[in-house]
């Protein structure tokens, strides 16, 4: 095993009820088309292109069709995928499907499938480095919808969608981070618990959140990308915003 390898997990099993509409018609968010490529697409490409060795995808909402996708743009050799047939629960069902992965001992990209990104967001967290990695954007709009990092003095202080903390920075996590064997198994751990437990309804980032917060002082970094165009869709409009304002400036972006 190369210890510097770096595989990507991906999670792409959800239904996307507040963007269809609980239309099922409709097809999964990653199959979304941006300038003729699927949100897939461009995920294969970006982590081709950075060296990424693998990706592992979690399916389960019309998995076919992602598995059609994946035939028709030649990445069989690239993609493998993990069956989660419980996809209408909680996402910490779809991240405990991968816990095997998770436990590999590869350096992990952490990805949610829902994201429209320009490329230079994958390479900031395939640079060299032993740590795990959280990127934030400063400029998110306030709510209750957006998870935020919180740092004070460089640590984290808060991982959530609400915040009550006291803090010096603070941004929306964009739904991908780095992930060092450590980090991994440890919120593979507490996926287990939480599995265990019963708890099939809450969002996989309360088991992140735990391992943030406990983790030691050197096992984080954290990189500022206020800047960079990206935006995760899951309402009617944020589909709006991906195709007219996010995709020009993807297109027009430089840094």
């Amino acid at each position: 095993m190369n210890p510097n390898e770096i595989q990507a997990v991906m999670l792409a099993a959800g239904m996307g009820n507040r963007l269809s509409g609980r239309d099922k018609n409709l097809p999964p968010k990653c199959l979304l088309k941006f300038n003729g490529k699927s949100l897939l697409q461009r995920h294969v490409e970006a982590l081709k292109k950075v060296g990424v060795k693998s990706l592992t995808i979690v399916v389960g909402f019309k998995s076919n069709n992602i598995l059609q996708e994946i035939e028709d743009i030649h990445a069989n050799d690239f993609v493998n995928f993990i069956d989660n047939d419980r996809f209408d629960r909680g996402s910490i069902v779809s991240l405990w499907c991968a816990r095997e992965k998770l436990r590999s001992g590869y350096q992990l990209l952490f990805m949610d499938a829902d994201v429209l990104y320009h490329a230079s967001l994958i390479k900031k967290l395939t640079n060299k480095s032993g740590h795990s990695i959280i990127p934030y954007d400063r400029a998110f709009e306030a709510g209750d919808e957006p998870v935020k990092l919180c740092l004070s003095n460089q640590k984290p202080v808060e991982f959530s969608k609400k915040v009550s903390c006291m803090y010096d920075q603070i941004g929306e996590w964009p739904g991908f981070m780095r992930l060092s064997p450590k980090s991994s198994n440890l919120i593979a751990d507490d996926l287990d618990a939480e599995i265990i437990n019963g708890d099939l309804d809450s969002p996989y980032e309360e088991s992140m959140r735990r391992v943030i917060l406990g983790s030691a002082d050197d096992e984080f970094e954290f990189i500022d990308i206020t800047g960079l165009p990206w935006i995760e869709i899951d309402f009617p409009e944020d589909l709006e915003k991906a195709k007219s304002i996010i995709l020009p400036k993807i297109d027009d972006f430089s840094g």
